[in-house]
């Protein structure tokens, strides 16, 4: 059984919730540890997801999305809005749309708070279920995604802090550069098993440590943005 085959409860309610890897089964030769690895790779599930429709013209509009998650709305594609020390991200999708991640079990506070405070036309889904996101980190990480996506991960075209959405094997992913030689992969959960099982098979010939999967603690929201409540 994978790593990635652990539970948690959900936030919500009195049963048991899956990862969207949790029934994955690898057979690939690994490294040792972490350090011995090329490339590690690491499920960060259970993260709350957003997705969140609206004018990006309009100032009450962005004002009243800063106001809840303390971060200014992205106007472009590229650069993502992030608080690493609250685990909270927001990522420019399209003119109209941007992609939330919260901790685990603030989704629904961070969904409510929003609708509490914006007016007029717009729109927030609970995407949640649908989701998962990979970390992946290492020396040679980057070699790893010019394996997988067209898209140009060189630094000069890729810095930290950039995110897009690009294809990703035979499907797509969202990209993101976290920081050197740290990315994250947010992916559908329909095509999770088919993506973590392509990532294995590209990063063995660097040597893959599969990590235990992490998910963040769960935080709570105040009235005025998203605050985490470190365990």
């Amino acid at each position: 059984m994978s790593e990635f085959a652990q539970m948690d409860l959900n936030p919500r309610g009195a049963v048991k919730s899956e990862s969207p890897l949790a029934m994955t089964r690898a057979n690939v030769a690994s490294a040792n540890s972490a350090r011995d690895a090329g490339v590690v790779v690491r499920e960060k599930p259970f993260l709350g997801h957003l997705v969140l429709r609206g004018n990006a013209a309009d100032e009450a509009f962005r004002g009243g999305v800063e106001r809840v998650l303390g971060l200014a709305l992205p106007l472009a594609m590229g650069p993502v809005s992030r608080d690493e020390t609250r685990g909270v991200s927001i990522q420019w999708m399209s003119p109209d749309e941007w992609l939330i991640i919260v901790p685990a079990g603030v989704e629904f506070e961070a969904e409510a708070a929003l609708r509490s405070e914006l007016t007029g036309h717009y729109a927030v889904m609970n995407t949640t279920g649908g989701q998962t996101v990979l970390e992946l980190s290492g020396p040679c990480v980057r070699e790893l995604l010019m394996k997988c996506t067209p898209y140009d991960v060189h630094p000069r075209a890729f810095p930290v802090g950039k995110g897009i959405t690009s294809v990703f094997a035979k499907s797509s992913a969202v990209i993101r550069h976290v920081e050197e030689g740290r990315w994250e992969l947010v992916i559908r959960r329909s095509f999770a098993d088919y993506l973590y099982r392509w990532i294995l098979d590209a990063a063995e010939e660097f040597g893959v440590f599969v990590a235990s999967a992490e998910a963040q603690s769960q935080g709570r929201t105040s009235a005025r943005g998203v605050e985490v409540a470190t365990s």
